[in-house]
Protein backbone atom coordinates (compact mmCIF):
# COMPACT_ATOMS: atom_id res chain seq x y z
CA UNK A 1 0.00 0.00 0.00
CA UNK A 2 1.24 3.57 -0.61
CA UNK A 3 2.45 5.96 1.53
CA UNK A 4 -0.46 8.17 0.91
CA UNK A 5 -2.85 5.57 2.08
CA UNK A 6 -1.01 4.88 5.59
CA UNK A 7 0.48 7.92 6.55
CA UNK A 8 -1.93 8.67 9.36
CA UNK A 9 -2.94 12.27 11.12
CA UNK A 10 -0.76 14.76 11.74
CA UNK A 11 -0.34 15.74 15.13
CA UNK A 12 -2.97 18.22 16.61
CA UNK A 13 -1.87 21.10 18.79
CA UNK A 14 -3.67 19.41 22.23
CA UNK A 15 -1.78 16.43 21.10
CA UNK A 16 2.04 17.79 21.41
CA UNK A 17 0.86 19.65 24.65
CA UNK A 18 -0.58 16.49 26.47
CA UNK A 19 2.96 14.95 25.83
CA UNK A 20 4.77 17.99 27.50
CA UNK A 21 1.96 17.52 30.54
CA UNK A 22 2.28 14.03 30.71
CA UNK A 23 5.65 13.05 30.16
CA UNK A 24 8.81 13.96 32.22
CA UNK A 25 11.42 16.60 29.85
CA UNK A 26 13.66 14.09 30.15
CA UNK A 27 11.80 11.05 29.01
CA UNK A 28 10.58 13.54 25.87
CA UNK A 29 12.54 11.87 22.69
CA UNK A 30 13.58 15.45 21.07
CA UNK A 31 13.99 16.89 24.75
CA UNK A 32 17.82 17.12 24.56
CA UNK A 33 19.26 19.71 26.71
CA UNK A 34 23.07 20.03 24.77
CA UNK A 35 22.44 22.32 21.80
CA UNK A 36 22.83 20.39 18.47
CA UNK A 37 26.83 19.99 16.93
CA UNK A 38 25.66 21.51 13.61
CA UNK A 39 24.22 24.89 15.30
CA UNK A 40 27.09 25.14 17.43
CA UNK A 41 29.07 24.69 14.73
CA UNK A 42 27.85 27.85 12.67
CA UNK A 43 27.51 29.89 15.59
CA UNK A 44 31.01 29.17 16.94
CA UNK A 45 32.15 29.34 13.14
CA UNK A 46 31.22 32.73 12.83
CA UNK A 47 28.60 32.15 10.14
CA UNK A 48 25.69 32.87 12.19
CA UNK A 49 26.88 35.60 14.62
CA UNK A 50 24.78 37.15 17.34
CA UNK A 51 21.32 38.88 15.92
CA UNK A 52 17.52 38.74 16.24
CA UNK A 53 16.67 34.93 16.40
CA UNK A 54 13.54 33.15 16.45
CA UNK A 55 13.88 28.95 16.91
CA UNK A 56 10.69 27.48 15.47
CA UNK A 57 9.05 24.51 17.47
CA UNK A 58 11.40 25.74 20.78
CA UNK A 59 9.95 22.92 22.89
CA UNK A 60 11.52 23.41 26.32
CA UNK A 61 13.45 26.21 25.20
CA UNK A 62 17.02 24.73 25.37
CA UNK A 63 18.22 25.89 22.07
CA UNK A 64 17.07 29.44 22.81
CA UNK A 65 18.56 29.74 26.20
CA UNK A 66 22.15 28.42 24.47
CA UNK A 67 21.85 31.28 22.04
CA UNK A 68 20.77 33.63 24.24
CA UNK A 69 23.89 33.14 26.59
CA UNK A 70 25.87 33.47 23.10
CA UNK A 71 24.53 36.86 22.89
CA UNK A 72 21.36 36.47 20.63
CA UNK A 73 18.25 38.44 21.02
CA UNK A 74 16.05 34.97 20.84
CA UNK A 75 12.38 34.43 20.70
CA UNK A 76 10.93 30.96 20.82
CA UNK A 77 7.47 29.67 19.29
CA UNK A 78 5.77 26.74 20.56
CA UNK A 79 2.41 25.25 19.82
CA UNK A 80 2.49 23.63 23.31
CA UNK A 81 1.64 25.97 26.15
CA UNK A 82 2.99 23.69 28.30
CA UNK A 83 6.66 23.73 26.91
CA UNK A 84 6.24 27.32 26.26
CA UNK A 85 5.78 27.58 30.06
CA UNK A 86 8.76 25.05 30.44
CA UNK A 87 11.19 26.89 28.56
CA UNK A 88 10.33 30.46 30.47
CA UNK A 89 11.29 28.61 34.19
CA UNK A 90 14.21 27.30 32.14
CA UNK A 91 15.66 30.53 31.28
CA UNK A 92 14.67 31.69 34.29
CA UNK A 93 16.61 28.72 35.84
CA UNK A 94 19.58 30.13 33.34
CA UNK A 95 20.14 33.52 33.92
CA UNK A 96 19.30 34.49 30.43
CA UNK A 97 17.02 36.81 28.36
CA UNK A 98 14.44 35.00 25.72
CA UNK A 99 11.12 35.84 24.94
CA UNK A 100 8.70 32.83 24.55
CA UNK A 101 5.41 32.96 22.55
CA UNK A 102 2.56 29.95 22.34
CA UNK A 103 1.45 30.27 18.42
CA UNK A 104 0.68 27.87 15.42
CA UNK A 105 4.08 28.06 12.72
CA UNK A 106 1.39 27.42 10.18
CA UNK A 107 -0.69 30.29 11.10
CA UNK A 108 -0.08 33.96 10.71
CA UNK A 109 2.35 34.41 13.56
CA UNK A 110 0.82 37.61 13.85
CA UNK A 111 1.94 37.99 17.64
CA UNK A 112 5.81 37.87 16.76
CA UNK A 113 6.44 41.94 16.26
CA UNK A 114 9.20 42.83 13.88
CA UNK A 115 11.38 40.62 11.47
CA UNK A 116 14.17 38.29 12.21
CA UNK A 117 17.85 37.97 11.31
CA UNK A 118 17.93 34.45 11.88
CA UNK A 119 15.44 31.51 11.98
CA UNK A 120 15.84 27.81 12.98
CA UNK A 121 13.85 24.93 13.21
CA UNK A 122 15.75 21.69 14.84
CA UNK A 123 13.37 18.55 14.07
CA UNK A 124 10.49 20.40 12.97
CA UNK A 125 9.87 19.87 9.89
CA UNK A 126 9.43 16.18 9.64
CA UNK A 127 6.63 16.71 12.18
CA UNK A 128 4.92 18.41 9.23
CA UNK A 129 3.30 16.62 6.36
CA UNK A 130 4.06 17.95 2.69
CA UNK A 131 0.67 19.39 2.33
CA UNK A 132 1.65 22.16 4.85
CA UNK A 133 4.99 22.30 4.16
CA UNK A 134 5.08 25.40 1.69
CA UNK A 135 2.74 27.68 4.08
CA UNK A 136 5.64 26.91 6.66
CA UNK A 137 8.24 27.93 4.07
CA UNK A 138 6.12 30.85 3.23
CA UNK A 139 5.69 31.91 7.20
CA UNK A 140 9.46 31.24 7.81
CA UNK A 141 10.61 33.69 4.64
CA UNK A 142 7.90 36.12 5.71
CA UNK A 143 9.62 36.91 9.14
CA UNK A 144 13.00 37.13 8.27
CA UNK A 145 14.87 40.38 6.79
CA UNK A 146 16.53 40.38 3.75
CA UNK A 147 19.34 38.40 3.37
CA UNK A 148 18.51 36.76 6.76
CA UNK A 149 19.99 32.75 7.83
CA UNK A 150 17.46 29.94 8.10
CA UNK A 151 18.64 26.48 8.93
CA UNK A 152 16.35 23.77 8.68
CA UNK A 153 16.74 19.95 10.30
CA UNK A 154 14.50 17.12 9.37
CA UNK A 155 14.84 13.67 9.32
CA UNK A 156 15.95 11.91 6.36
CA UNK A 157 13.76 8.87 4.07
CA UNK A 158 17.24 7.11 4.42
CA UNK A 159 16.99 7.16 8.57
CA UNK A 160 17.23 3.56 9.90
CA UNK A 161 14.45 4.84 12.73
CA UNK A 162 11.42 3.62 13.52
CA UNK A 163 11.35 0.87 10.52
CA UNK A 164 13.24 1.99 8.88
CA UNK A 165 11.60 2.79 5.36
CA UNK A 166 8.47 4.49 3.70
CA UNK A 167 7.96 8.24 4.18
CA UNK A 168 5.23 8.36 7.04
CA UNK A 169 6.37 6.62 9.99
CA UNK A 170 4.69 5.89 13.37
CA UNK A 171 6.66 6.63 16.77
CA UNK A 172 6.84 5.00 19.81
CA UNK A 173 4.86 8.13 20.85
CA UNK A 174 2.27 7.54 18.70
CA UNK A 175 2.75 10.31 16.42
CA UNK A 176 3.27 10.17 12.97
CA UNK A 177 6.99 11.99 10.81
CA UNK A 178 7.18 12.51 7.71
CA UNK A 179 10.90 11.42 6.16
CA UNK A 180 12.08 13.42 3.51
CA UNK A 181 14.78 13.57 0.68
CA UNK A 182 17.55 15.96 -0.10
CA UNK A 183 15.42 17.20 -3.36
CA UNK A 184 12.52 17.60 -1.94
CA UNK A 185 13.51 19.80 0.59
CA UNK A 186 15.65 21.44 -2.70
CA UNK A 187 12.29 21.95 -4.67
CA UNK A 188 10.48 23.18 -0.96
CA UNK A 189 13.19 25.84 -0.16
CA UNK A 190 14.88 26.85 -3.31
CA UNK A 191 11.87 29.44 -4.37
CA UNK A 192 12.25 31.33 -1.20
CA UNK A 193 16.03 30.72 -0.17
CA UNK A 194 19.32 30.65 -1.75
CA UNK A 195 20.89 27.21 -0.17
CA UNK A 196 23.90 27.53 0.76
CA UNK A 197 24.29 24.01 2.33
CA UNK A 198 22.08 21.17 1.82
CA UNK A 199 23.17 17.35 2.76
CA UNK A 200 22.40 14.08 5.11
CA UNK A 201 23.99 14.34 8.24
CA UNK A 202 24.30 11.84 11.52
CA UNK A 203 22.53 13.50 14.27
CA UNK A 204 22.67 12.35 17.93
CA UNK A 205 19.19 11.70 19.30
CA UNK A 206 18.15 10.60 22.67
CA UNK A 207 17.66 6.99 22.14
CA UNK A 208 20.40 6.63 19.24
CA UNK A 209 21.78 8.38 15.82
CA UNK A 210 19.48 9.44 13.03
CA UNK A 211 20.18 10.19 9.19
CA UNK A 212 18.89 13.50 9.04
CA UNK A 213 18.93 16.66 6.34
CA UNK A 214 20.50 19.47 6.88
CA UNK A 215 19.95 22.76 4.83
CA UNK A 216 21.49 26.32 5.30
CA UNK A 217 20.45 28.97 3.16
CA UNK A 218 19.56 32.67 2.97
CA UNK A 219 16.44 34.54 2.21
CA UNK A 220 16.12 35.57 -1.49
Amino acid sequence: MRDSLQKGVPMKQEDMDAIYRSMPSEDIPWNIEEPPEALVALVEGGIVQPCKAIDLGSGTGNYAVYLAGKGFDVTGVDVSPTAIEIAREYSKKKGVKCDFIVADVLGGLEDLKGSFDFAYDWALLHHLFPEKRKQYVENVHGKLNTKGQYLSLCFSEDDPQFGGSGKYRKTPLGTTLYFSSEDELNVLFSSYFTIEELKTIEISGKFGPHRAIYAFMQRK
